[in-house]
């Protein structure tokens, strides 16, 4: 299946007419059960694509909410085993919804790109986003997913010129991930309209669907770059709902996917009515 799943998945949105939500979240946080069952209603709450993150100790793309997940996540004793775990269990009620991993160089290098390509696909991945491995550093990891059927999904941004994206898209397969504000994870807002020609300078170049993050927390932003996006990122937003619940003992699971319906919601209904 591998990455067959992610361009199934893109292709039956836009035969929908609608963009894809992928909800992000971070494996071991609160604990290693709460994420999976937080993982597993993901898709019933209107998630189309879910990045499931590994934690790791200096998670540098990243902001101040991520940043405490990742702690969390490491207190909890969460590992690359334990991430692949998630994904293998969920996959015993879900063949259809791609899984995404998303994180950092060093575990990956620590566990041989090979090693770890194969027991991604065996535990059920379809894809691997990489924060901090530059495209010219990326080729024997992409020899190894690609080995294995899995995509490696890059990340473009406002600072990658018209020079710098041909090797930015080079080897990228299943879609492109547009970081949409220049700084970190969940600390400024995405602008549909600055978004926009860059999403389709990107698309073009590339043939690829092109996701947003880095800035959407709200279902009106959403929204906003649903209209112009092949999907929508949110990753902080759900992220922050996690930390609150467990802060205020309330139910994690349930407050989190009551998010993640919200912001499914707007972004299925954002090119309701346009042209």
């Amino acid at each position: 299946m591998t990455k067959d799943r992610i361009d199934r998945r893109f292709a039956a949105l836009k035969a929908g007419g609608r963009a894809a939500f992928v909800a992000y979240v971070m494996a071991g946080d609160p604990d290693a059960a709460t994420a999976l069952e937080i993982v597993k209603g993901l898709p019933a709450a209107g998630a189309d694509i879910i990045e499931l993150g590994f934690p790791f100790s200096d998670p540098m793309a990243e902001g101040p909410t991520i940043q405490r997940a990742s702690q969390r996540a490491l207190a909890q004793k969460m590992t690359l085993n334990g991430t692949l775990d998630i994904v293998r269990a969920f996959r015993e009620g879900d063949q259809d919804t791609p899984i995404i991993l998303m994180g950092y160089l060093n575990p990956l290098v620590n566990r041989g790109f090979e090693t770890f390509a194969k027991q991604a696909n065996e535990a059920g991945v379809d894809g691997l986003i990489v924060v901090d491995c530059p495209p010219e550093e990326a080729d024997p990891l992409s020899d190894a997913l690609e080995a294995e059927g899995l995509a490696l999904i890059r990340l473009a941004s406002p600072t990658t010129d018209d020079k710098r994206l041909p090797a930015v898209i080079r080897r990228t397969s299943g879609f492109v991930y547009y970081v949409s504000v220049a700084g970190v994870t969940g600390v400024k807002e995405a602008d549909a309209d600055a978004v926009a020609p860059a999403v389709e300078r990107i698309r073009k170049a590339s043939g690829l669907p092109v996701a947003v993050g880095f800035g959407i927390r709200t279902a009106e932003r959403a929204a906003e770059v649903a209209r112009v996006a092949d999907a929508a990122v949110v990753g902080s937003a759900l992220v922050d709902e996690i930390e609150s619940a467990a802060r205020l003992n309330e139910n994690v699971t349930d407050k989190v996917l009551l998010k993640a319906s919200e912001l499914a919601k707007a972004v299925r209904s954002a090119r309701v009515g346009t042209k």
